[in-house]
């Protein structure tokens, strides 16, 4: 399977089933598009046949000098002897294989507090309640929840837990004291507990920066951006933004992280549409780890993006995408979290086919310790895989859930992007199709848009590198 496309001046041909990328010149990317348009996928042999050749210097020949397609044909034919153009597919025989594997937990989303001191808009947790009631989890349940982690991550030795809500610095307490207890069972069961929270950035103080300092391998601080964006999606109940509140000390954490191991991170709405300016903000506010991300929303909410946003969003992400090129040149370079790919090396097979692991190797727990596929399920009962008292008990979820990948998914088979988003989000999916099985179609557009444009922003960087 090949996918190909100019963006930026680049001229990228992408094969999907080796994952090599190539940037080509002009002949060649239409010799490769032609050469494409047969009902068989070409081989090495069949690129050979001399009707080949005659077919491209008619369709091309007006366009080319016949030694330049001559050429071009020779490089295709090389890269396809070579396994890097034209690739079959070998991984739909995995899948079984990843069915079988044995399912072990590594990953916990603690709902620490099933509260907040925000009024998002966006929120889908409905300002901490998740459907249900207001809670705070208690030291014994997710006691409990790190004890069933380390009982069923097998030979696993890194785990995560990540802190969540709700706002978890509503529960802080509870929050040390169970950082505090994996420390103390690290050493006894040989694991390696790998902590993270997400916060509001309301209550944040000197006390909880130092805190996390120490203990937190990532934070992440949410803000959506300019402050007229942030405050009009992330007010307090009574009505005022957030901003000024938040903002001073996100920048003082993220200095004293070394910019490094957080992420600001916003989400961006039909309001602002713009949102490569709220990235550009941030990224002007001296934060180097930034992701603004689109909102998932039914349609008939007023700030859900829509299919007509679709070309906008994507005229944003390549502004976005060719500014960090130029910041990158003048030394004022970011991260960007949806332009980040590794074309080198990355998650493994079985990741790519089976993506997040939600049902399966993470899990979410609700503050009175009911399991849920991940954290975007809680309060969708007929999730409810079991407890921290009596482990999972409802085990046909997880199988639901294990046979969800990117071959279960007729919108994946013919997607070039499915190796790089695995499948998309089960919960995103489920909640437009009452599927797990199938995609969140704006979702899909917008990912593969980020994909060409963190391609696109690889390729860039290569030629720069090679200048210098």
């Amino acid at each position: 399977m090949i996918h190909q496309y100019r963006n930026n001046g680049y001229n990228i041909v992408m094969d999907v089933y080796s994952g090599s990328v190539h940037v080509v010149d002009d002949v060649c990317y239409d010799v490769i598009a032609e050469v494409n348009k047969s009902e068989t996928e070409p081989t090495a042999e069949s690129l050979k046949e001399a009707d080949v050749k005659e077919k491209l210097l008619q369709t091309l020949g007006n366009k080319y000098e016949t030694s330049d397609i001559e050429d071009a044909l020779s490089d295709v034919i090389e890269l396809t002897e070579g396994g890097q153009l034209f690739v079959k597919d070998t991984y739909e025989c995995m899948i079984e294989e990843v069915k079988k594997r044995k399912t072990v937990v590594k990953a916990l989303c603690l709902h620490i507090a099933h509260d907040c001191n925000l009024a998002c808009k966006y929120c889908f947790a409905e300002e901490g309640e998740y459907h249900g009631r207001r809670a705070l989890m208690s030291y014994e349940v997710g006691k409990k929840a790190l004890d069933f982690l380390i009982k069923n991550s097998g030979n696993r030795r890194n785990l995560e837990v990540d802190f969540f809500g709700g706002e978890p610095l509503m529960n802080w307490q509870v929050v040390k004291d169970l950082v505090k207890y994996g420390r103390e069972q690290e050493k006894i069961h040989n694991k390696n507990f790998r902590f993270t929270l997400t916060t509001n950035g309301v209550l944040l103080n000197d006390e909880v920066m130092e805190f996390c300092n120490r203990e937190m391998a990532n934070v992440v601080l949410s803000i959506d951006g300019r402050k007229e964006v942030h405050d009009y999606m992330r007010p307090f109940r009574k009505g005022k933004g957030s901003y000024d509140l938040i903002l001073p000390k996100f920048e003082k954490f993220a200095e004293s992280r070394h910019q490094d191991k957080y992420y600001v991170r916003g989400t961006f709405t039909r309001h602002n549409l713009d949102f490569a300016s709220d990235v550009l903000h941030l990224a002007d506010l001296g934060f180097k780890q930034i992701s603004v991300e689109p909102v998932v929303a039914q349609p008939e909410e007023e700030y859900a993006l829509r299919e007509e946003d679709i070309p906008a969003i994507c005229e944003e992400y390549d502004r976005l995408a060719k500014e960090m090129i130029k910041r990158h040149k003048e030394g004022r370079g970011f991260n960007f979290f949806h332009f980040m790919i590794d074309l080198t090396g990355g998650p493994c097979v079985y990741k790519r086919l089976s993506g997040c692991g939600s049902g399966t190797e993470y899990l979410a727990v609700t503050p009175w310790g009911d399991f849920y596929p991940c954290h975007q399920f809680v309060g969708e009962e007929q999730f409810l895989m079991g407890n921290v008292e009596e482990g999972i008990k409802t085990p046909q979820i997880q199988a639901e859930f294990k046979n969800c990948n990117v071959y279960a998914k007729e919108k994946c088979k013919n997607c070039f992007a499915k190796f790089y988003c695995s499948g998309g989000c089960a919960a995103n999916s489920w909640n437009f199709h009452k599927s797990i099985n199938d995609a969140y179609d704006i979702g899909c557009e917008l990912q593969r848009k980020r994909i060409e444009c963190a391609i696109m922003i690889k390729a860039a960087l290569a030629a720069e590198e090679k200048e210098n």
